[in-house]
Order: structure tokens, then C-alpha cells, then sequence
């Protein structure tokens, strides 16, 4: 495993349609470190943002979709992403608010 500070731990959040939707329910969506478990991931969420406060952690690991450039086949590097549920009285991730 990997020695992770909470600062490599998140990565970019993710910015879709249905991630937006989740808003609504206080669930966060970011791309996250793929060594990262759910107890680093809620760690990094609670002391990156003030004023929050998780209450579930849920992670699908992505593995890498093949490419082809000619004749040659390669793989994309696999990804790791993390969907985040705060509790009801925490506070909201700022970096979302002008979305």
C-alpha cells in the first residue's frame, strides 16, 4: 500500500450530468488516488473542505479501455473513482457552488 498524504489522495472532481443530479443529495463525485482506500478518502474530503463531515464512502475501480493508434493496441491507465456522501448537517464542497 501505498504511503498517501490526504493531499495525493484526491485527484479532480468529476463533472457529469448525473454526478450534478447527485448534488441535490449531498453526494460528491471525485476522481481519487488508486491506491486510496474509503478511510483515506474520508479523511482528505474533511480536511480539504471546512465544515465537512462524511458520512459514506463508496469507490468503483475503472480499469483501462484499449486503444489503438494504427496497428498498434495499447490500454489507457486504469482509474479509480469515488462517490462521497456527507451527513445532513455538514457543510457544502465550495468548488461546486458555481456549477
Amino acid at each position: 500500500m501505498a504511503n498517501l498524504k490526504y493531499y495525493d489522495v484526491i485527484l479532480k472532481p468529476i463533472v457529469t450530468e448525473k454526478s450534478m443530479n447527485a448534488m441535490s443529495e449531498k453526494k460528491y463525485t471525485f476522481s481519487v488516488h488508486t491506491d486510496a482506500t474509503k478511510g483515506q478518502i474520508k479523511e482528505a474530503v474533511e480536511k480539504m473542505f471546512e465544515g465537512t463531515k462524511v458520512a459514506k464512502v463508496n469507490t468503483m475501480n475503472l480499469d483501462g479501455k484499449n486503444r489503438r493508434r494504427g496497428a498498434v493496441v495499447g490500454k489507457t491507465a486504469k482509474t479509480k473513482k469515488a462517490i462521497v456522501q456527507l451527513t445532513a448537517d455538514s457543510a457544502d464542497i465550495e468548488i461546486f457552488e458555481g456549477l
